[in-house]
């Protein structure tokens, strides 16, 4: 996973608490509907970002294997 996709991803769940937040979904249906929104908010963006960039955003890399081992950050016991 790249940064950007970790942003989207981000922004994805961020903009749908928002929404459910405001419209106070009711009910699993709701609460659907108020994700497919949030998503697609992040899916116009990811496709303008690509649009402007010309380059994929998404990709199946994992976002450990973006960068050596000796690069990655080791969290403190």
């Amino acid at each position: 996973m790249t940064n950007l996709e970790l942003v989207l991803n981000m922004l994805a769940e961020a903009t749908t608490t928002e929404i459910s937040k405001t419209r106070k979904p009711n009910g699993i249906q709701a609460n659907k509907k108020v994700a497919a929104e949030g998503g697609t908010i992040a899916g116009n963006t990811r496709k303008e970002i690509e649009e402007k960039t010309g380059s994929r955003i998404v990709t199946s890399r994992n976002f450990k294997a973006l960068k050596p081992a000796s690069q990655t950050r080791k969290l403190k016991k």
